[in-house]
This record gives C-alpha cells, sequence and structure tokens, in this order.
C-alpha cells in the first residue's frame, strides 16, 4: 500500500495537460469487443480501473496490448460473454459490458457491480431498457444472466438521466434490427465522445449531448484508431487545487463548457478565470468566500464527481456553505476525514453544512473512495503542516500521475511505499 507525504502551503503556478477521461475511456474499452477488427484507444491514462477493464476483455478472450498510451484491443478470438465476480466487483464500469456483450454474444452473464463505496447504485434502469430491447434477464447466485434470439430496435424512457444505462442502451441498440428513440437520456460529454467512437466505427448515432438520442442498427462495425476526449473531473480537481493553495494555473485539453458549473462556482469564490478554446486559467488569492449553495445533478448540473473538491475548497473560505448531495446517498464518507484536519462540516443525510474556518491543519487521513481521497489530497496540499494520504488505491482508479503533475505545479508532494 502506498501513501501520499505532503507538506501543505504552498501556492501553485504553471500549465498542466489532463488525461484522457476516465468516464469517457471505460465505454470505449466495452465497445470495442462490438467489432472482430482491432480497435486503438489512443492517449489512455494509466489508472487501475483502464487495466481493471483491459483484464475483463482478456476473460472474455480478446487480445489487449499497451504500447505506451495506446491500446490495442483485437477481440476476433473474443469467445466468452461471462466476467467474473472477482473483476466486477472491482470496477463499476463493468456494467457497460452487458451491452456489448448482448450484441456480440446474444448472451451475457455479470455479476453485480463493485467500484466506491458511495451508497446503492442500482441498475434497474440498465435490465429494464434491455428487457426493452428483447432481452430475457434474470437472477441467480448473485449473477445477472441476459439472453436473447436477436436485438430489436425500441422506444425507450428513462425515468432518470442515468450515465451507465445511457451508454449501456448505445452498446446494445447500435446493431439491433431497427431503430432505438431513446428519450430521457443522460447529456453529459462523456455520451457524446461514445457517440463518436460508435459513428468512427460505422454506426448511426445521433442526438449525443441532449435529452433524445436516436441509434439506427447496423449489420457490422469496423476497426478503428480513437482518441477519447479530456477529462472534465481531473480539470475541476486541479483548479479546485488552485483555488485552495491560491496562485495562478492553466489546465489545458478540456472545453470550458464542459465543467460550466464548476467555473460559475468558482466565480461566486472570487476566483478570476479566463477561457480560450480548450484552456483554462484560474488565479487564486487563496483567502475566498464560501458558495452559499452547491447541489449536485446531472449535466449540465454541478458535478457529484467534484461534490467532494469543492467541499475541501469551503472549508477555509469565509462564511458558510451547504452542499447537497443529489445522486449517491453516502458520498459524505469522507467528511470526518477532514474534520481530523480541523474541517468545520456537519452532515444531515444528505445535505453537509460547512462554516468556514481561516485554516486546516496537517493530519494522518485514508482515502475512502476515488473523489473523496482526491478531496483529501487537496485539503492537505491547503494545509498548514505536513499530512498523510492513506490508501491510494482508491485515487489511482482515477488519476494519473497526480503527485507528479502537482509537483510540477509547485506542490510538495511525494509517494511513499507503507512497509
Amino acid at each position: 500500500m502506498d501513501k501520499y507525504m505532503i507538506d501543505g502551503g504552498r501556492r501553485l503556478f504553471g500549465s498542466v495537460r489532463m488525461q484522457s477521461a476516465k468516464n469517457a475511456v471505460l465505454p470505449l474499452f466495452a465497445a470495442s469487443i462490438l467489432t472482430e477488427q482491432p480497435v486503438t484507444i489512443r492517449d489512455t491514462p494509466a489508472i487501475s480501473d483502464a487495466l481493471c477493464m483491459a483484464q475483463i476483455l482478456r476473460e472474455l478472450g480478446a487480445d489487449v496490448r499497451f504500447h505506451g498510451s495506446d491500446v490495442t484491443i483485437d477481440s476476433a478470438n473474443a469467445y466468452s460473454h461471462k466476467i467474473s465476480s472477482a473483476l466486477t466487483k472491482e470496477l463499476r464500469s463493468s456494467v457497460f459490458m452487458l451491452g456489448s456483450l448482448l450484441t456480440r454474444f446474444h448472451r451475457a452473464r455479470i455479476a453485480y457491480p463493485g467500484g466506491c463505496d458511495i451508497g446503492l447504485r442500482p441498475i434497474d434502469l440498465h435490465l429494464n431498457a434491455l428487457k426493452r430491447l428483447g432481452v430475457d434477464i434474470s437472477e441467480r447466485d448473485g449473477y445477472i444472466l441476459c439472453r436473447c434470439d436477436k436485438l430489436r430496435g425500441a422506444e425507450i424512457l428513462l425515468d432518470f438521466p442515468s450515465v451507465g444505462a445511457t451508454e449501456n442502451i448505445l452498446l446494445a441498440a447500435i446493431k439491433a434490427e431497427g431503430k432505438t428513440v431513446l428519450q430521457g437520456a443522460a447529456k453529459e460529454p462523456e455520451i457524446v465522445d461514445l457517440q463518436n467512437f460508435l459513428n468512427a466505427m460505422g454506426g448511426k448515432v445521433s442526438g449525443a449531448g441532449t435529452d433524445v438520442i436516436e441509434i439506427e442498427g447496423v449489420s457490422a462495425l469496423k476497426g478503428v484508431a480513437y482518441k477519447p476526449a479530456k477529462d472534465r473531473i481531473e480539470a475541476g480537481t486541479f483548479l479546485i487545487a488552485a483555488a485552495i493553495c491560491g496562485g495562478e494555473i492553466e489546465v489545458c485539453g478540456v472545453k470550458p463548457e464542459n465543467i460550466g458549473s464548476l467555473l460559475h462556482k468558482l466565480r461566486e469564490n472570487g476566483c478570476k478565470i479566463h477561457t480560450k478554446n480548450d484552456k483554462i486559467r484560474l488565479e487564486s488569492n487563496g483567502r475566498l468566500k464560501c458558495n452559499r449553495r452547491i447541489e449536485t445533478l446531472p449535466f449540465p448540473g454541478f458535478p457529484t464527481d467534484l461534490q467532494a473538491q469543492v467541499t475541501a475548497l469551503n472549508c477555509t473560505c469565509e462564511g458558510g456553505a451547504l452542499v447537497v448531495e443529489n445522486l449517491f446517498e453516502t458520498r459524505f464518507k469522507y467528511v470526518p476525514e477532514l474534520q481530523k484536519m480541523g474541517a468545520d462540516i456537519e452532515v444531515k443525510g444528505r445535505n453537509a453544512f460547512v462554516r468556514g474556518v481561516p485554516r486546516l491543519h496537517g493530519a494522518s487521513v485514508v482515502a475512502g473512495d476515488l473523489r473523496g481521497g482526491a478531496a483529501l489530497v487537496l485539503a492537505a496540499l491547503g494545509a498548514e503542516g505536513v499530512s498523510e494520504v492513506l490508501d491510494l488505491s482508491h485515487i489511482d482508479r482515477g488519476y494519473s500521475d497526480l503527485q507528479e503533475k502537482l509537483k510540477s505545479l509547485g506542490a510538495e508532494i511525494k509517494r511513499v511505499r507503507v512497509s
């Protein structure tokens, strides 16, 4: 197990380029088995979730090879429709494989997916949508068993704009007989990226980025080389780091409109923000005002994946903030760790009341999930004294070379092996 040792209080300066988006890359891995021709995903981040997804594909019989940051997936000899529980329990995004496996093999067996412990994330929306496409579904011994004679296009209405369900429907409908019209679709930029990838393979998908997506089934898909979109959540994490520490940084590669809700909140805090094309520059004096209210919502609302980080920011701002988490009921599990550093936070159900304090102090804290772990790193960067952030396995799921990028901006952070 590794830990970060962080000596806080350094202002951040410089420019940093973002990795490809974790939430874009993983569905592309799943989509790669839709064709028997090789697929290359360029600029893949060295995160553990990508490695886990690669192992799932290998277990299905695909050949997965890494060439630097490029990954080539050849599933011509893929033969299995079964994914072991050991891998699915490690990775929430394994659920994307349902749509792909049904398209490729007309059957799938998968255990209930895992990932971070941030609350219940039922997949009823996924399963009900697949039933509309002609899939018979049963459950036995902790596994979801799906099969169909063929997939048929259908009209589908999602009761909630679930990102995962939207992506699973695209993967299941792309070669279905006829046309699928999905209403109530998620609008996240990663949905647009999956549409672009599928169309590059020869698919006929339109409407991604709106709440209505149309998929015209095609008979075959081809191999493709594709570069995914950059990570808007990583960009937000670095911008919040600079807001906490003070200084001036530029993040490169992310469209400002993809994190517009965060930029609005950072301006409320008192940060100066300048945007041009895919570059965002932030200036902060390090002593800001609290956001009065932050409420997580589906895109284009404030992303739940930045909730923990912006809560850490408000811990040392003037005034008080109300943070409302609408998507995951236990996403405030990181709060006791911030309290070890002197944060004044009271949690009641899905609400967190933050009262700003002048400064946090160094402490030993444990990262219990991906984004909560990132929030602890940011808090430590701005704290007085030395902090250690333990159990980096969660942070490694979504951030590649986090410490090196932060060091390039002037942070005092090192990764240490715990014996």
